[in-house]
This record gives C-alpha cells, structure tokens and sequence, in this order.
C-alpha cells in the first residue's frame, strides 16, 4: 500500500467550490460595479449628462430686439432702422487677413474706406467677435459671394438690422447717434446686470436722445434654441422667444422748424435752442456745424473720425448745451429785473451817459459802445438801446453775491435739466466762486475787486453761460416768472402694448417775482424790436407779429484801448453775437437764445437768424434764399 495516494475527493471538491464561490463573487462584484455605474450615469447624472449631450447638438442663439423709433412732434421720422446683408469675418478663422481681403476684393466690391473702418473695428474688438467688412450688400454681390464661398473660410453673409438717419446733419446733436459698444461700455453693462439683455447687440446709444434715451429705445434681447452640425452651423430651429423692440420715443423737435433754423444759419458756428415758453417743450435744437450720425453706424473710418474729431470748427461739440460763452448785453434785463425786485433802482430811476463810466479817483474809464454816450437813460431805455454806462453803475451799486443769488434763481450757473446727456453749468460769478477758482492764486488773486463786478454788469468779465440757459431764463420771463424744465422727449409708445407714455414734466416752478416787475422788463424788450433806437428794430421792422427781444455782443479778447473794427480783427477773434427773444408779444409760444460764435454784432448777424425762425414759425413763411446772405467772411464794423 505504500506509494499509493488515495484522492481526497470531498477536500477537492471544497477547494473547488471555495474557488467557484470566489469567482462567482468577483463577477458578482464586477457586475454590481458596472450595474452601479450605469445606475449613476443612466439615473443620478442622467440630466448632467443629458445637458451634456443637447448642449452639443443644440446652440442658444441671442435675438437682439429692433431699436425703437424717434420721431419729431409731428410724427416724422428722424432715426429709423432698416435690414440688410452684411459680409462679415471672424478674424480668428482666417490665417492672412489682408491677402483674404485682397481676394474678397476681387469679387465683392471693397472701398478704401471699407478697409479703414474695418481695421478700426479690428483693432477695437476681440478676435473672435465677426466684424462686417462691407454692408448693403446687393442682390449682385450676393450670388457671387454664394458661388465663392468655398474661397473664403472664415467669411459669411448675414442679415443684419441696421439705424438710419434720413435728416443727415440736421439735428444731429438732439438725436445723437449709435455706435459699436466699447471696451468701457462693456464694463458698464456688466455692472448694471444687463449683459444678459446685451446678448447679441454690437451697438449702442451714445449721444444725445440715442445716448440719454437708450433703455427705452434699446428693447428686450429674445433667443433661438437651433439644432447645430459638426461645424457649428444652425440646422435646425428648436425653438424661440421673440424679441420685444424698443419703444418708440416722439420728440417736442419740429424738425421743419430745425431746417429752417440751421438754414438761417448758414456757414456760421453757433447755437440755436427754441422753447415753448408754456410748458418747457423744446422745439428747435441747433448746435452748428453739425455731423452726420450715419457716419457712426457701421463704425466710422479714420478719415472721417479725424475730420471731425481734429476740426477747428469741432463739429461734434454740443454749443447749446456743452460750451459757455459770456452772455453779453443779453445779461441786462436779468440785471434790470434784479435791481427792480431788491428795490436798487425804480423804473423811472435816470443816468446820464456821456459814452464812458468812471469812479471817483480812478482814471480807468469804462466804455460805452456809443461814442458820446445815449444821454438821459432809464431803465426801459437802458434794455432798449443797450446802454452799458447803466448797467457798470448799476453793477458798481451791487453787491455781487446777491446778483449771483438772484441769476441762479432763475437758471444761471446751473444746469436746466434738459433731459439729455452733457449739459455745463457754466460760471456764475461770486465772491465764494473766485475765491474757489484761484485757490492757488497768490492772496490778492482771489479777491473780489468792484473792476470785476463792472464788468459783470455788461456780461462780460468772469460770466459764461450756455445757450440753453439764455433760452430758459429768457422763456422764463416770457411766461410771467413761471419757469418749466426744458425737455426733448414728449412721449413714449410702448413696443408691445402700444401704450402711449407722456413723458411727465416737472411741475412748473413760479418764481418769487413781482409781476408788475416782470412787466416792465417784458415791455422794455419789445422796446428793443419796435421802439426809436432799439437794437432789434432795423431786423424786425415790418414783421407781422409784435416780438420781444435783446441784442449781444459778446468779446473775445481785449484791444487794450484800440478801437474795435471787425474787418482788422481775424475771423476768430471777432466778438460773439447773441440773440434772445420771445414772441408773439402778447401771448409768448416760443422763445429762443441764439448765439454766432464770432458773429460780430447780435443785432447784425444773431437777430436775422431769430427774424427767419419767427417768420416761419409764427406765420409759415419760407426763408428766401437770397436775404441769407451771413457770410463769415463779409465783417460788420457798424450796427
């Protein structure tokens, strides 16, 4: 028996069971491992997962709404939109940008001044962002393009809303215009939390009624849930959300009226706002020269942008609103009001000018424009005639922080609150004022001297106010010392219930003046237009309205003695020429400030202008061509 090994089958048979059950449970664990990875993938990330894998077929596009219209109070349109096909390039798909250029060319037509804008916008925006090259795209260059496109990779075609501003220049600097968002408007909109609603817009409001206005006019952004390929190109539409456009805005403007007033100006740099004086409506805005705001749409080229940007005549300044000019004599019955409401001088209350003023013991002597002077003169006499000697005692007697008091009151030195962007407060002058603005200046610099309240009294001095604030104060006084804010927009219609909005204007503000005191200086400005002698008179003779009025002369620099004469002074060193008025007399509907930078005389060159707008808008009459004959180069050296 020895040698013989006896199988022990029942230890055999544990060991391959134990190995069985071992295997078993290895595949047991394998398989619950896998059956617990499809659980958590099929069931707890299912929707991850799902995200995942729609988000890969399926793109959310952004809809950008239409921009609102704006319209002029009688229902013109002054900035429109309009669709078109625009070629575009994302700069990050193609490799040699100008060699692709210079092939596009040879199927599209692509002006020097494509190439320009375009290299502008490339330098502005990010390389992934598509930047059209060329827009308008005919019917023509479509099909070629189509034929082509294979050249072209990294170019596309698209249909693209476009602003339009069938009046060109006219009005321009109350319409304003829109451009492509920058850098910093990024920032801002990120910072308002409206970037979501900025999704697919390139451009916004910048200026003006677009600038001010742009939450009303820009709308609500809607989206395009589209089904994309391999290449990232819609192929199918989902689903969508409309859009909801920008509201309407209609505007106090009569754009009629505005053509006619930049007509009457003709080559002239200046300003022209008109008011209605009975609720603030402000009905011609003219800031001259002007710019086209179409200009700005697809982006300006740089040849355009440095014309306008390093002109002499800075087109794209705001004269109404953004530039302060000293006033003038247009300043003399605001002061001749002061002096009647603090009892400083009673109506009747005389001088006699011998054609200078002087103080005791002092040799200067303060000219008059009058050689000889205009002899026995009255408050009525001193707006009508526009004598200084009154008005530099009269500034002598005052104290100079209770005239500033008294002219901030009614507007002076602050900002009217029209309701678009870019409004200056100008220099109202003060004690505190000068001590302020010479703070560095050695001692004596920041002193008050009566010198300078003299020169305060004819509006010349440290006085500068804009034109806007001339036509407020002006409008203010036409309507019996009720003052309304002046203001551009007079309604708003709602995109998507039609809803009309009147804008609501600030409740009128009636000031503390005396009426008989108001009637007095309203009475002695249309003196100015009708009475012997009165500087408006010659411009307003035969008009078929009675209109009220006050000429000023404004200077721009001192001759130190020397006599003035216009045609030895170079063009811009000529005085400034201002303008206010208000008409019809009895029942004022209109006021205005004009001012011609460099015009020389107001009752020679700004009160022409205001006899054109008055004509047309009191009696419908057309301007003639042929009386426009203000010329810059044709100097005045008599009024």
């Amino acid at each position: 028996m020895i040698g013989t090994t006896i199988k022990n089958r029942e230890a055999e048979l544990t060991v391959f069971r134990t190995r069985a059950l071992f295997a078993g449970l290895c595949a047991l664990i394998a398989f619950a491992i896998l059956a617990g990875r499809m659980m958590y993938l099929q069931v707890i990330k299912r929707e991850y997962y799902h995200t995942l894998a729609e988000a890969n077929r399926i793109s959310v596009l952004p809809v950008a709404p239409n921009r609102g219209l704006i319209l002029d109070r009688n229902g013109e349109v002054l900035a429109a939109n309009y669709s078109a096909y625009t070629l575009e390039v994302m700069p990050s798909k193609v490799g040699n940008l100008d060699k692709a250029l210079d092939e596009l060319a040879t199927v599209i037509d692509i002006q020097p001044r494509d190439r320009r804008r375009f290299k502008k916008l490339l330098e502005e925006s990010k390389n992934f962002e598509s930047l059209p090259i060329r827009t308008r795209l005919t019917d023509a260059e479509i099909a070629r393009f189509a034929v082509n496109r294979y050249r072209f990779p990294g170019f596309d075609i698209q249909a693209r809303l476009f602003r339009n501003y069938p009046f060109g220049e006219i009005a321009s600097h109350a319409i304003g215009y829109i451009g492509r968002i920058n850098v910093s408007e990024v920032k801002k909109i990120e910072s308002s939390g409206l970037a979501a609603n900025y999704k697919g817009t390139d451009h916004i409001g910048k200026l003006g009624i677009e600038g001010s206005y742009e939450m009303e006019l820009h709308g609500t952004t809607g989206s395009r849930q589209v089904e994309i390929d391999a290449g990232g190109r819609p192929i199918r539409s989902l689903a969508s959300s409309a859009p909801q456009s920008g509201n309407n805005l209609t505007l106090t403007l009569d754009i009629k009226l505005q053509k006619v007033a930049e007509q009457a100006f003709a080559d002239f740099r200046g300003g022209l706002v008109a008011i209605d004086p009975r609720n603030g409506e402000v009905l011609a805005l003219v800031s001259k020269p002007g710019f086209d705001p179409n200009l700005f749409v697809d982006g300006i080229d740089p040849v355009n942008w440095d014309l306008l940007n390093n002109s002499p005549d800075k087109p794209l300044l705001n004269r109404i609103l953004s530039s302060a000019y000293p006033p003038g004599s247009t300043i003399k019955p605001f002061l001749a009001l002061a002096a009647l409401e603090s009892g400083k001088r009673t109506p009747a209350q005389s001088i006699r000018d011998p054609g200078y003023f002087a103080l005791p013991g002092v040799a200067h002597r303060w000219r008059d424009d009058k050689e000889g002077g205009h002899g026995v003169v009255d408050m009525a006499k001193s707006i009508v005639v526009s004598c200084d000697t009154y008005y530099y005692q009269l500034a002598s007697e005052t104290d100079i922080d209770k005239t500033a008091a008294f002219m901030g009151m009614l507007g002076f030195g602050g900002k009217t609150a029209i309701d678009i962007d870019g409004e200056v407060i100008g220099v109202l002058p003060s004690r505190a004022w000068k001590e302020k603005r010479f703070a560095r200046a050695a001692s004596d610099g920041r002193k008050w001297y009566l010198g300078d309240s003299i020169s305060a009294g004819i509006g010349q001095g440290y006085n500068a106010f804009t034109p806007m604030q001339l036509a407020h104060a002006i409008a203010t006084i036409a309507n019996d010392g009720v003052a309304h804010r002046p203001h551009l927009v007079r309604s708003v219609t709602d995109s998507a219930a039609g809803n009309i909005r009147t804008v609501a204007a600030d409740p009128p503000q009636k000031l503390p003046l005396k009426p008989e005191n108001v009637a007095i200086i309203k009475d002695a400005l249309i003196g100015v237009t009708r009475d012997e002698g009165g500087t408006g008179v010659r411009v307003f003779a035969k008009a078929g309205y009675v209109s009220g009025g006050k000429t000023g002369t404004a200077q721009v620099f001192g001759l130190k003695g020397e006599k003035y004469r216009e045609s030895k002074v170079q063009e811009r060193l000529r005085d400034h020429a201002w303008y206010i008025a208000f008409a019809p007399a009895e029942q004022p509907v209109i006021a205005m400030a004009i001012l011609v930078e460099n015009g020389g005389f107001g009752g020679t060159t700004a009160a022409p202008i205001a006899r054109e707008v008055l004509d047309y808008f009191l009696l419908g009459k057309q301007p003639d061509p042929k009386k426009l004959k203000l010329k810059k180069d044709e100097p005045k050296d008599a009024d």
